[in-house]
């Protein structure tokens, strides 16, 4: 007889669910993952190296972190600075209160709801520790898998762009995912360390 579900085998299932519906399609190590549900496997793979005794809450705000992103289109904004930072406050907000939906859905109470939707809609970095170490998986993750992509997506950036571009993720960072990224546990992407080490020197 199967055991029944934790509360925290729960609102994973219903994260994967609610991310297995991005009808966008990425092709990873052979296999075909919808885009958002590949991205929060890594993160999860990533907070597992990074910090493999966080608690529930933090492994859920980490899965949850981009949930139905693409429910929230960037050019539905103007594609200006003010458009972004828009767009970037209005996600925040939207995927943290996706998040502690489902987690009212499994069970959760109060207490881990706030601290998810607080982590996720990624108030207090700096100074939250939730936030701090969602920030830095995120960024890690991004180095990892997608700097690569995204400098593909962006020949006409120069080397000063992308300087500024790395300075800032590795300001966003704490020390100790900094001295991570550099120790050989994060892939970096191999035409980008010259300009990673020149950024970060």
């Amino acid at each position: 007889m199967s055991q029944p579900q934790s509360t925290f085998e729960k609102a994973l299932a219903l994260i994967d669910a609610a991310n297995s519906e991005d009808p966008n399609q990425v092709t990873a190590d052979g296999s075909t993952w919808p885009k958002e549900l590949l991205y929060s496997h890594r993160m999860s793979d990533m907070l597992h190296r990074y910090a493999p005794n966080a608690d529930d809450a933090m492994q859920l705000a980490i899965r949850a972190q981009h949930i139905q992103r693409w429910k929230s289109p960037r050019d539905a904004y103007s594609m200006d600075r003010i458009g972004y930072l828009q767009w970037r406050k209005d996600l925040y907000k939207i995927q943290a209160q996706t998040a502690a939906d489902l987690l009212a859905e499994a069970g959760y109470g109060e207490d881990i709801i706030e601290r998810v939707k607080t982590a996720v809609a990624k108030k207090g970095i700096k100074e939250n520790p939730d936030t701090q170490l969602l920030e830095d998986v995120t960024d890690l993750v991004f180095i990892e898998h997608y700097m690569l992509e995204f400098a593909g997506k962006h020949p006409e950036y120069d080397e000063e762009k992308w300087l500024d571009i790395i300075r800032k993720t590795w300001k966003k960072m704490s020390d100790r995912a900094q001295q991570f990224a550099l120790s050989g546990n994060v892939k970096l992407p191999e035409p980008l360390v010259p300009l990673i080490q020149k950024a970060v020197s």
